[in-house]
């Protein structure tokens, strides 16, 4: 190409100027790439299905301060009154709620022995209408039954005989083949047996950023404790309606407990994942106002480039230079300098991915997105370029007999 020649002549007269820009397209991709790259990994966390019907569930805290409380009784009543409501699909007693933050777990393994390595599992203690309280989907194998419930002491470590877990679970305890749980005995506590007698499709733990969060397991018990959650299910469309009216019926059926902490599990998903969000936005803010910075710069430097040479560009005119070709110019120039700024940010992006995934164990940057930033700048590079290029190309051809170079 003929203008290659006068365009790096050109560069090299203001090579420190354009290799700052370079530099600074360079830091723009490295931080924009691996930024949209750690959102992307935060969006398919947020994306996740809990397993639970979300927009039909809601729970509530029960906490009672009578002396000699009649635990047992009491639970049984105020369940039956949940479930009698016109609209409840179902309730139970549950210890802890999916992605509230606060729960409990345990190790499982198919073999006994305290030199066993066990699997991590969330723990939720329910009855017998535990599945369809949460609205989870039994994929084999059957419900609890009514004699399988027990009653849990706070401080007891005994464990029931029964035991329904994930699909993701099972999978990962029986070398991918989940089906082949179904019946089989698995320890937890190292020692204490339970048969699975379900394996349900999905169910999340308590904690969104757990490595095992598909990991969770329902067991038949029901606690005995002042402190407790009721979790339940609704018609579509009605919890909203019916939350407000459940709570008022807990509160004026007993004075020697408070009823509060009226959630849904809509608005607990929204809590659990608003540190990603929040800093997804403070990502995409960085990003938009990275590009801008460099936006700018490259309209500065263009600017600054043919305030210098307006003679020569009116020169060029003279000698018969249309005013495409001028513009061609100066974005042919800004090509290079931004090609340069590229192939360095290539190497910066891929080095701190490769950082990102060994120090938080995330999964490689894909050569897709790579390749869409590096475009995403050459056009932003063209288009901030454009108009200091069209500036350029309106300087009349009367402007080489005046003025300096």
């Amino acid at each position: 190409m003929l203008e290659l020649g006068p365009m790096i002549r050109a560069l090299m007269r203001n090579k420190i100027g354009a290799l700052l820009i370079a530099l600074q397209i360079a830091l723009t991709l490295t931080i924009m790439v691996n930024a949209i790259f750690m959102m992307q990994e935060r969006n398919r966390q947020m994306a996740r299905a809990s397993g639970v019907d979300e927009q039909n569930t809601f729970y509530l805290s029960n906490t009672v301060f009578g002396e000699n409380y009649p635990l047992q009784s009491a639970l049984a009543r105020d369940l039956d009154q949940i479930r009698k409501t016109p609209g409840v699909v179902a309730a139970t007693q549950i210890n802890a709620i999916p992605l509230s933050g606060g729960g409990w777990s345990m190790g499982l393994q198919t073999k006994p022995g305290d030199d066993v390595d066990g699997t991590g599992t969330a723990i939720y203690f329910v009855d017998t209408q535990g599945i369809a309280a949460l609205g989870v989907e039994l994929l084999a194998g059957e419900n609890f039954s009514e004699s399988d419930i027990g009653w849990r002491e706070r401080s007891s470590n005994k464990w029931p005989p029964k035991i329904i877990i994930t699909q993701t679970l099972a999978e990962k305890l029986f070398d991918g083949d989940w089906k082949k749980a179904l019946g089989q005995t698995v320890y937890i506590n190292n020692h204490d047996p339970m048969q699975v007698t379900g394996i349900v499709k999905s169910l999340q733990s308590p904690w969104n950023g757990w490595d095992n969060t598909e990991h969770a397991s329902l067991v038949p018990s029901q606690l005995e404790n002042k402190g407790s959650r009721i979790f339940i299910r609704t018609e579509p469309g009605r919890r909203d309606a019916l939350m407000p009216v459940i709570e008022k019926m807990l509160a004026d059926s007993d004075k020697q407990r408070i009823i509060r902490n009226v959630k849904t599990m809509s608005e607990t998903r929204d809590e659990s994942y608003r540190e990603h969000q929040a800093t997804n936005n403070i990502l995409l803010t960085v990003i938009i106002v990275l590009t801008l910075i460099t936006g700018f710069g490259i309209v500065g430097l263009a600017m600054f480039s043919i305030n210098r040479r307006t003679r020569q560009i009116g020169t060029r005119r003279a000698l018969g230079a249309s005013q495409w070709q001028i513009m061609r110019f100066f974005m042919l120039e800004n090509l290079l300098i931004s090609s340069l700024g590229v192939v360095l940010g290539i190497g910066g992006a891929v080095g701190l991915n490769i950082w990102l995934v060994s120090t938080f164990a995330m999964t490689p940057l894909t050569p897709g997105l790579l390749l869409v930033g590096c475009a995403a700048l050459l056009l932003v590079g063209q288009l901030a370029v454009s108009y200091p290029a069209l500036i350029a190309a309106r300087i009349s051809p009367a402007t080489a007999t005046r003025g300096r170079a």
